[in-house]
């Protein structure tokens, strides 16, 4: 029986194809067509598909175009691209991406490193993207890193973390991600971070998006939905990272999300048994090794 503390249904928004591969070498263009299209058919309503990005910085995001023209669309899925700069934002809509999402951190350190400017500077560079994409109807993301620790500049105030995601808000985002980039975060770290973000934007403006480094996503997860979260971030099989913060590991898995929120009675639309398909897909294609039927023994069902 669900927990009223807990929200009736969650959307999953699927990182996997980007956030995850982004960390992979030389993943060719087809096994991502054919991740994102296993993906499509499991009941998902959002995959982020790619990025558009610097090739040079980025080289696996590369072929976000080719990827976003070659897979099979469901009209019932969002599939939506980083866009950190106008020419990132006019390349994605060429790709009809549904969706587009900037990106900054709540840390100076961070943002230094992974975009090379303050979180000022990262600001003014996304507010004509975002005028632009509010000009066309296209809903725009914003992603914001380092929400419980950075690997720079070390503990983050939930203080800060709630005036950038204010900031983000402000320029015109429609939802706020809460990212938890290397992994550091607990339920402790989590939760005033959390309230002071809900002091600042609107509950249903926020998602979650956390990394297992110390294996605590899932507890985060939890804590999350506790507090009435109803986005999470998730990535199939767990993968990802972040190439500018040394430690981190993936991104928690979309299977344990999904079991996790069977267990507390809470709705998410989507198949398990399909998403574990698609997991193991594509970590078959990643390790070269045999296909496993474990995933879907341990759900209980076979072939």
């Amino acid at each position: 029986m669900k927990m009223t503390n807990y929200p009736d249904s969650v959307r999953i928004i699927e990182m996997g194809a980007r956030d995850g591969l982004q960390n992979e070498a030389n993943v060719p263009t087809t096994a991502k067509v054919a991740l994102i299209n296993a993906l499509s058919q499991s009941g998902l309503t959002h995959i982020e598909a790619g990025a558009f990005v610097s090739a040079k910085r980025i080289p696996q995001m590369a072929d976000s175009a080719d990827v976003l023209q070659q897979i099979t669309r469901s009209p019932d899925i969002c599939y939506s691209a980083l866009t950190p700069n106008l020419q990132g934002y006019q390349a994605a809509r060429k790709a009809n991406v549904d969706q587009v999402a900037v990106f900054t951190s709540s840390s100076e350190g961070f943002c230094q490193s992974n975009i090379h400017c303050s979180i000022a500077e990262s600001l003014a560079r996304f507010a004509p993207v975002i005028e632009q994409a509010k000009a066309d109807g296209v809903p725009v993301r914003g992603y914001l890193s380092c929400v419980v620790e950075c690997p720079y500049d070390g503990p983050t105030a939930p203080t800060q973390v709630a005036r950038v995601a204010r900031s983000l808000y402000e320029l015109g985002c429609d939802e706020i991600s809460l990212g938890d980039t290397i992994g550091r975060g607990t339920p402790a770290s989590i939760t005033p971070m959390l309230e002071a973000v809900l002091n600042q934007i609107p509950r249903q403006k926020v998602a979650v998006h956390f990394h297992n480094t110390w294996g605590l996503a899932l507890v985060n997860v939890h804590q999350a939905l506790s507090m009435g979260i109803s986005t999470i971030d998730a990535s199939v099989a767990g993968l990802g990272g972040c190439p500018y913060a040394p430690g981190a590991s993936g991104n928690v898995a979309t299977e344990d999300v999904l079991y996790l929120c069977e267990g507390l009675g809470i709705k998410t639309g989507v198949d398990i048994e399909a998403i574990a398909k698609a997991g193991w897909e594509i970590c078959r294609h990643l390790n070269k090794a045999p296909q496993s039927n474990v995933s879907l023994a341990l759900l209980g069902k076979s072939n």
